[in-house]
């Protein structure tokens, strides 16, 4: 028993940080304090591009391993270069293996100025899990939460995405982080068997 629970992975997820470095360095205390194994950010880290300093920062001066995906307020690029600068990993198309769970995911979304169409979040989601489909666990991490979920309702100004539900139907991850919708920060349902956490800006510590 004692084994199992050593070799649980804890994550703190967030998203929606919107250039507020004092709240970066809260969640980062948060991250020390928990004894989290990995920091998982799901987007919307700038305001509008602007605000790129203090927000990975203070996670890497704690030691802690972070992976992000970018928001609708900053492009690819811009969440490349966070990544490079501070050794994390983009997980946009892309996928990582971590203590035998595998970390999949897509930002941005599917309104605004980086808009992406539905079939492209469906095709880079997969792109990503095609890498960790063997892993024991499997989380998928997005900014926009997918259509037909309770966090719709929460706003009437943001549409779930049809691409992150017709991935979660087919590649039925374990969990699926996003944030994207303020309103509905906390709020956590389960989408056939995965568990959907909208993590948001105070963020969740999560085992895995």
């Amino acid at each position: 028993m004692e084994n199992k629970e050593k070799s649980k992975l804890r994550i703190l997820a967030a998203g929606d940080i919107h250039g507020d470095t004092s709240q970066a360095k809260r969640l980062a205390e948060q991250a020390e304090k928990d004894s989290v194994d990995l920091v998982v950010l799901c987007g919307d880290l700038t305001y509008a591009e602007t605000s790129t300093e203090g927000i990975i920062g203070p996670f890497v001066r704690k030691n802690k391993k972070v992976v992000l995906i970018p928001g609708n307020h900053e492009t690819v690029a811009t969440a490349d270069f966070l990544a490079e600068l501070y050794g994390a990993t983009n997980l946009h198309g892309y996928s990582i293996k971590y203590k035998e769970v595998g970390f999949f995911g897509c930002g941005g979304a599917n309104i605004g100025l980086f808009q992406l169409g539905e079939d492209e979040i469906f095709e880079l989601i997969k792109k990503g899990y095609e890498r960790i489909k063997d892993s024991k666990r499997k989380i998928l991490v997005t900014h926009v939460h997918p259509s037909g979920s309770l966090m719709e309702k929460f706003t009437s100004i943001f549409p779930g995405s049809d691409g992150v539900r017709k991935a979660i139907e087919t590649f039925k991850p374990d969990i699926l982080l996003c944030s994207h919708v303020h309103e509905a920060e906390g709020i956590e349902e389960m989408i056939g068997k995965t568990k959907v956490i909208n993590v948001g800006k105070k963020g969740k510590v999560i085992e895995v």
